[in-house]
């Protein structure tokens, strides 16, 4: 399926929405003037506008979604039901696409507020989207392999992506949509603690990031466990291995663990 020519419509212009619509004119996939946007917000379409005058921004629901090939639905998930009702009778199933990034709304809910024929994806990705970097975890339903393949190359271009079925979901979204948040909360902790030992906080944070980025680039050029990695700072008797077990003592791991779950829905 050529996709230049593929009109996406994105109900929604908040965080993901615009994070999406911003991330897909940067890729060579979708055209920019394909792109159409809806938002209640005067400044989230205005913002649009400043960042990419190609991207068409409206205020109706309605008007973006004609003749779109793919239908994103970026609003929070207590106003899914408000827009279906809205849409849901101008849509047609059987050449229109529904992805839904509104987290904990399943297929059954989304089914029952569209069309049970209906071709649709669920999307949980985060806020890297923005800068091409996200991970997007993806479940289809009622999808040909072509359609899946289709959003799995939109959204590929955007970061990485997962497609599992819809019982992982949940906690993908823990590990990677709310993960990116304990992520920087990491940074800003370990910032502070340069701070504490006398880093001013931008040099602390600038050797943070980085530090954070070679360690990545370490586990994926070496294909390693971090653990294997872990090994090779840890010297006997050296100040690398009293940290490490200074966190355990005061329950990193366990932090890390308990926060995933806490976050996990059921």
């Amino acid at each position: 399926m050529e996709t230049k020519e593929l009109k996406i419509a994105i109900i929604g212009a908040g965080n993901m929405g615009g994070a999406i619509a911003r991330g897909l004119s940067r890729g060579t996939l979708v055209e920019t003037n394909k792109i159409f946007v809806s938002d209640v917000s005067d400044k989230n379409l205005n913002e649009l506008k400043v960042f990419s005058p190609e991207i068409s921004i409206s205020k109706s629901n309605k008007e973006i979604i004609e003749d779109a090939a793919i239908i994103i639905l970026a609003v929070k998930p207590w106003l899914i039901e408000t827009v279906a009702k809205e849409i849901a009778n101008k849509i047609e199933y059987k050449k229109q696409i529904i992805v839904s990034i509104a987290a904990g709304v399943n297929f059954e809910k989304l089914a029952d507020f569209f069309d049970t024929d209906a071709s649709m994806f669920r999307v949980i990705p985060n806020t890297a989207i923005d800068v091409l970097q996200s991970v997007s975890t993806i479940s289809s339903f009622n999808a040909t392999k072509e359609q899946e393949n289709l959003i799995l190359s939109l959204f590929g271009e955007l970061g990485k992506v997962f497609l599992v079925p819809e019982t992982q979901l949940n906690a993908f979204m823990s590990l990677s949509s709310s993960g990116i948040a304990y992520a920087f909360r990491y940074i800003r902790a370990a910032v502070e603690g340069g701070v504490e030992m006398g880093i001013y906080p931008n040099v602390a944070k600038e050797v943070v990031i980085q530090t954070l980025r070679g360690a990545i680039e370490l586990l994926e050029a070496n294909d390693s466990h971090p653990e294997v990695e872990i090994d090779k700072v840890t010297t006997p008797g050296g100040i690398t291995i009293k940290g490490l077990n200074e966190m355990e003592a005061n329950g990193f791991t366990n932090a890390v663990i308990k926060g995933l779950k806490a976050s996990h829905l059921k």
